[in-house]
């Protein structure tokens, strides 16, 4: 098919390139956003898989900690565009064996209360820094090659180095520290798992700050009607603005691209060296295919008769739930996944979307999201591993499973190739892979001189749902390749003051 020539052509619509695409057209160039699969998001897909009537699934997140947080989704004001997203009275819960869960209730004093001994220890951490969640935002969504406007805050000088403390500690062995108590420890080491791999290290705490801080301050958002809501509202914007999208276009080379003056692609560091195979400097190309993909997730959705009968009940009030029983507990299984084994206990993670929107459940039937952690390209059907995973905290789990569906993590890609082996970080995260993602260059974005960009989580910032790794991008493009040092606005109305408070009901 032939394509006319256009300003800017970004392959891939998940939330990063639908971010670039926004940018762009808003500064007044001709877009096209080219997408391979039939469907339209990425990662944030909503889905009738058909395996109940009215009931829809979200293809890879369920909850969003970034969704409001986002300094891209701030500007770009979602809510005012008709997307709810409902921040639960809880954010996440990590339920134990044999003691009480630990539960990150959305009120940080709420949850030191909970933690006892440990209390004033997480009021002292996370607590703090969720009074400063601005600055760890900026600090963990940034380009890594610039500094973040918050850190010239004078109110921040105690907040960046307690955040840098808190990192240093909990991916080190001093890990215990500052925490003493099993409950606590868990409630941070669950929240760190949300990035595949060994634990402890650089790169899961930094996500651990970051997500528990979030989880204190905007929530945990999840989306009413699904993920798809913020995909909807990227894509309408885009086209209000004369973006052009289309689906069913697969680009297997450069050749499958029409012309244009940049072209952006939201894939994998290989699939972009593929891609310009032969056109880039040999040693770039190197660069991109040796880039190390991550360890996998294996999904399954399940179609429920009721909510989950967690032992501890308090547990069905956040909007996901970290299951794998006590971080040391969770620092073996994921050793034996990087050591390319299939855990009997893998780390877990589920979400019933439902708790924070019921127009989910349909004739008293509701979806339930779950991710286990295996080794990267695994082909085991993670449905019945799962099933024992969540009925070892929610006894009767299984009777309530009406219909099920398990994908593999060697399958993942089929619906987002993306997903290379199941890696849904698109890339290894690791401290030093945060900022060298995907290669140690100045400009991690450009491929070299040939007007074509990167703009995938295989940059900075890396994975989840933020758009900031487009928006990095599409403000490159929009200074070199059309000399435009203005960023377009991003809203479509007057900023308003209580846009980052979140919803709740």
């Amino acid at each position: 098919m032939h394509l006319p020539e256009v300003d800017a052509v970004v392959v891939g619509s998940g939330p990063n390139g639908l971010a670039a695409a926004v940018t762009l057209a808003r500064a007044g160039l001709s877009v096209q956003v080219l997408e391979s699969q039939p469907t339209l998001g990425g990662g944030a897909r909503t889905l009738d898989l058909g395996l109940a009537a009215g009931i829809v699934h979200d293809i890879c997140s369920a909850a969003h900690p970034l969704a409001l947080a986002s300094p891209f989704f701030d500007a770009f004001d979602v809510r005012s565009r008709g997307v709810r997203a409902i921040a639960p009275a809880a954010s996440y819960a990590q339920p134990l064996d044999d003691q009480p869960a630990a539960i990150a209730w959305h009120d940080a004093e709420r949850t030191a209360e909970d933690l006892g001994a440990d209390g004033p220890a997480w009021r002292a951490t996370i607590g703090t820094l969720a009074q400063h969640e601005d600055l760890v935002v900026q600090l963990a969504l940034g380009d890594k090659r610039s500094i973040p406007p918050a850190l010239l805050d004078p109110r921040t000088l105690t907040a960046a180095p307690l955040f840098g403390a808190l990192v240093g500690l909990q991916g080190s062995r001093a890990w215990d520290l500052p925490f003493r108590t099993q409950r606590a420890r868990a409630l941070l080491g669950g929240v760190a798992a949300h990035a595949i791999g060994t634990m402890p290290s650089l790169g899961l705490s930094a996500t651990a700050g970051l997500l528990s801080t979030i989880a204190h301050g905007t929530g945990w958002p999840i989306p009413v009607g699904g993920s798809q809501a913020i995909i909807d509202a990227l894509l309408a914007d885009l086209r209000a603005h004369g973006g052009q999208v289309l689906p069913g276009h697969h680009v297997r080379t450069w050749r499958d691209v029409p012309p244009a003056r940049a072209v952006l692609l939201d894939t994998p560091a290989g699939a972009a060296a593929d891609i310009l195979a032969n056109r880039l400097p040999s040693s770039l190309e190197r660069a991109l295919r040796r880039f190390p993909h991550g360890n996998a997730a294996a999904k399954v959705d399940f179609v429920l008769s009721g909510p989950v009968p967690w032992r501890d009940a308090e547990v069905g009030e956040a909007g996901t739930q970290h299951l794998g029983g006590t971080r040391e507990q969770m620092a073996r299984a994921e050793a034996q996944v990087a050591a390319g084994r299939v855990p009997e206990h893998p780390v877990t993670l589920v979400s019933d979307p439902s708790v924070a929107d019921p127009s989910r459940i349909r004739g008293g039937l509701r979806p339930l999201w779950a991710y286990a952690h295996v080794p990267a390209g695994d082909t085991t059907d993670p449905t019945e591993m799962v099933t024992r995973q969540i009925e070892r905290f929610a006894p009767g789990f299984r009777d309530l499973i009406v219909a099920s569906r398990g994908i593999p993590a060697a399958e993942m890609p089929a619906h987002n190739p993306s997903l290379v082996g199941g890696d849904i970080s698109m890339g290894r995260v690791t401290m030093a892979g945060m900022i060298a993602r995907p290669t140690a260059r100045w400009d991690p974005y450009r491929l070299a001189e040939t007007g074509w960009y990167l703009c995938s989580s295989a940059t900075p910032p890396g994975p989840w749902v933020h758009g900031m790794s487009g928006w990095h991008a599409a403000r490159r493009v929009l200074q070199r390749e059309f000399g435009l040092r203005q960023m377009p606005s991003l809203s479509p109305s007057p900023p308003s003051a209580s846009r980052r408070a979140g919803d709740r009901d």
